[in-house]
């Protein structure tokens, strides 16, 4: 039996997070993203991205959003529930692995390192490691979208304790990284009228050119 560092990573790999797959699906939701990724990948000049990784990418749905705007995009993507990994892994040309974000590792870099709807879910006392992984699998562009709060709270997650947390999480990273310019940012609203999403801010940041 795999062993996690620590009870989040547990929970999202076990039935919690077989039970997530099937409240987030379907054509309704990936056309939501799709009009989301659109927003993002205007703001880089020219779409000039040609390779990324999701770290915490469930069944793929924003990969294959991302696919869907980028028909060439060379997608990767890491996963703790198998069972979402193996979904994902049915995109085409996809690399997945099936690894807790604390024990991946990889030389790869891709052009675009991305996190959506994960950061909240980790151990606060582990989220520089995360942060750590995210830059290191950058070669240029690096996106943060999750909930948003200026200063550091829990908040009950579906009953349970210890499971969500909001923070200002792409300030921290841009302190931990000071090459990392924030290039644009955006909130997606649950009441839009055409593409609502579950009010999540969004930062797209870029390294330092070498």
């Amino acid at each position: 039996m795999q062993e996690y560092q620590t009870e989040q990573e547990k929970f999202w790999a076990g039935e919690f997070g077989h039970e997530y797959i099937k409240r987030n699906d379907g054509d309704e939701t990936l056309a939501n993203k799709t009009a989301f990724f659109a927003k993002i990948i205007s703001c880089i000049p020219g779409g000039d991205i040609h390779s990324c990784i999701e770290l915490g990418a469930n069944i793929g749905l924003n990969l294959i959003a991302l696919r869907r705007l980028l028909p060439e995009l060379e997608v990767a993507a890491v996963e703790i529930n198998a069972e979402a990994a193996a979904r994902c892994a049915e995109i085409p040309g996809a690399r997945v692995y099936n690894h807790s974000l604390f024990d991946f590792s990889s030389d790869e870099t891709y052009d675009l390192s991305f996190i959506s709807g994960v950061l909240i879910h980790i151990n606060p006392d582990n989220l520089t490691e995360v942060y750590d992984l995210l830059y290191r699998q950058s070669k240029r562009y690096i996106l943060i979208s999750e909930y948003y709060n200026p200063v550091p709270v829990e908040v009950n997650y579906r009953g349970f304790s210890d499971r969500l947390f909001k923070r200002d999480f792409a300030g921290e990273f841009m302190d931990r990284f000071p090459d990392v310019r924030l290039l644009d940012y955006g909130f997606q609203y649950h009441r839009d009228k055409n593409f609502p999403m579950d009010d999540v801010n969004w930062f797209l940041m870029e390294k330092a050119k070498a």
